[in-house]
């Protein structure tokens, strides 16, 4: 076995953050070390793709093509790379072909050099259409194995074997991958099992192999150096601030122990570690992001759950704002059982995200009880093939209030969709007709027009959206009691009630000083239900409204995409009446009783959380 020094793919713009920081550093604080980065030297730089487009029309008002430009502009001499996920696109469902073919041409116009693409069930169904748009583009096609195990924590078994992952390989270069990519999106891959499934597959394919793997484990830098030893050509890593815990294997002790080996990739370490001082001094502003009810580093239990760095960080999020951070230990539980019942999938968006948020509502509201359109269109077929059977009693239950009466389909599911890129141009025509414009439409109809209309002047952007923080010091604790002090990045709004008022406060955890306390409501709200609630929802509660009739709140936070009734209608209990997105999957609410919708309470796109009032029924 030849011996050559390892190259190395930097994540820390992308799945560094998106790993520990949901996705939300901002453009403005990349760009000042981007030029840096491009002259370390590295095989590629990972900038795109994931959640990243996402969170940056949803959350931080920013224009992901932009900042795809910039970046090409800032780093001219390092491939840029994004991750695609097949069929899925940067969404989470599967877009026709014609969307597809769209947004490779437009990322490959814009900048991308090496497109890594997978499919969260390693379906070849859901990768062609990409894998072809990639080489018709001439650019740089990485298919992906999704690394993943059943029970055992080892690879091996009915499904996950040795035997699975050369067999999928082999289909892959023969659909014509430049290099194949093994992504073990949880840090499951064990250091053993890495020098095996690498010394296997170099065996088995001609083509480059690369290695991304999460540090969540704790045995990602073990498996990275065997894999290393067995051939390895490129292995992911990030800068040592945005490294380990649920992200990828620091870069510089991998150079460290690689220097002066037939391995040593020769990077500059005082580089690297300059770079890691200017990201220190970015991090503080998004230190919140980093909160965790766990004192540990790694998490051993993920070898349980197989929850990857990504949802780690959302799920979390969502549990937090629901008020439900208590019921942690409860889901983590339950994701092994609900992905058994649902086939084994390796839990990869948008796989981790169904298997996670089914698994919060099985908690939080019963078994199966509350049950996600996407979840739905998974057993029916409509995102691939599973690599076991789904469970059919939980199929026949998912299965039973679907608006598709035929049987589950088995046939690639893009065949089924119709074309969708001009009736996207024709329904933001009054806004746009940029074609990078239009697909943020398509990807995303609801979060992605908001955005579109903030962008071109037709919205104004929202306070949540703005710059959570800013670039002033903490205070110190010797400031003068009449002055207020100015507000650090760590701020925090919380609705305080005192017998008949109720205030909103803003408080500093860094020095526990309060910096607003102004009386908003004068008269009794009734109970209380949530210990925090963001100051953007602004909705009524039940309490204010239960006089008028029967409501319908909203059981989590989420985004209200559409009622399916309008005012003035009569609903029987238990029929469908609003869909609400939460966790990024689309829930659809029954009627909580027969009557007459007397009210829409929230407008269509609105932010809400848990115990809102959404629709009054009379």
């Amino acid at each position: 076995m030849t011996q050559s020094p390892i190259k190395i793919t930097d994540t820390t713009f992308r799945d560094g953050h998106q790993s520990l920081l949901a996705t939300r550093l901002r453009m403005e604080d990349m760009e000042p070390m981007a030029a840096a980065m491009d002259q370390i030297g590295f095989h590629s730089m990972e900038v795109w793709g994931g959640a990243t487009f996402d969170t940056a029309t949803r959350f931080l008002g920013e224009d992901p093509w932009d900042r795809l430009r910039k970046f090409k502009n800032l780093m001219p001499n390092t491939p840029l790379s994004m991750l695609l996920r097949g069929q899925s696109l940067v969404g989470y469902r599967a877009y026709a072909d014609d969307v597809v073919q769209e947004f490779v041409e437009r990322s490959s116009e814009n900048g991308i050099d090496i497109f890594r693409v997978f499919d969260a069930l390693n379906d070849e169904w859901n990768l062609s259409k990409a894998a072809e748009s990639v080489k018709n583009t001439g650019k740089h096609l990485q298919m992906t194995l999704c690394y993943s195990v059943t029970e055992s924590g080892r690879m091996g078994g009915p499904i996950y074997s040795l035997d699975y992952y050369l067999s999928k390989a082999e289909l892959f270069e023969s659909m014509g991958a430049d290099s194949i990519c093994i992504k073990d999106m949880a840090g499951l891959l064990a250091p053993y099992d890495a020098f095996d499934l690498v010394k296997g597959l170099k065996d088995k394919i001609s083509v480059p192999l690369q290695l991304h793997s999460h540090y969540t484990s704790g045995m990602a830098s073990m498996s990275v150096l065997k894999a290393i030893e067995a051939g390895l050509d490129v292995v992911d890593t990030s800068l040592a601030p945005l490294a380990l815990r649920t992200s990828q294997p620091a870069v510089e002790p991998l150079v460290v122990t690689l220097s002066g080996t037939p391995y040593d990739p020769g990077l500059d370490l005082e580089q690297l570690l300059q770079l890691g001082d200017q990201l220190e001094t970015i991090l503080p502003k998004y230190r919140h992001h980093l909160e965790s009810p766990k004192a540990a580093v790694i998490d051993a239990k993920v070898l349980s759950h197989q929850i990857p760095g990504g949802m780690a960080s959302n799920l979390l999020s969502q549990l937090r704002e629901a008020g439900a951070i208590d019921k942690l230990d409860e889901v983590l539980k339950e994701i092994p059982k609900t992905r058994k019942e649902l086939g084994y999938p390796p839990l990869v968006t948008p796989m981790s995200q169904m298997i996670g948020s089914q698994s919060v509502s099985n908690v939080l509201f019963g078994r199966y009880e509350m049950i996600s359109g996407q979840v739905k269109e998974y057993a029916y077929g409509m995102y691939g093939r599973p690599p076991s059977d789904i469970d059919p009693e939980i199929a026949k239950t998912i299965l039973k209030d679907y608006e598709k009466e035929s049987p589950p389909i088995h046939e690639r599911p893009a065949n089924l969709l119709d074309p969708e890129i001009e009736a996207a141009k024709s329904e933001i025509s009054n806004i746009t007709d940029d074609r990078d414009d239009v697909l943020i439409y398509a990807l995303y109809p609801t979060t992605g027009l908001k955005f579109l209309r903030i962008k071109h002047g037709l919205e104004q952007m929202p306070e949540e959206m703005k710059a959570e923080f800013d670039s002033k010091p903490v205070v110190e604790n010797d400031q003068p009691r009449d002055e207020y002090p100015p507000k650090s990045h760590l701020t925090k709004t919380f609705n305080v009630y005192v017998e008949n008022e109720y205030f909103k406060v803003e408080v500093d955890p860094a020095d526990g000083s309060v910096h607003q306390i102004a009386p908003l409501v004068s008269q009794p709200r009734g109970l209380i239900q949530e210990e925090v609630a963001p100051d953007f929802h602004g909705q009524d509660s039940e309490d204010s409204v239960s006089n008028s009739g029967e409501t319908l709140v909203s059981p989590m936070p989420g985004i209200l995409l559409r009622y399916l009734v309008e005012e003035g209608d009569e609903v029987k209990a238990g029929e469908p009446v609003a869909i609400l997105e939460a966790m990024k999957m689309e829930n659809t609410l029954p009627s909580p009783a027969t009557g007459t919708v007397q009210k829409l309470q929230v407008d269509e796109g609105a932010t809400v959380v848990k115990g809102d009032v959404l629709i009054v029924i009379s």
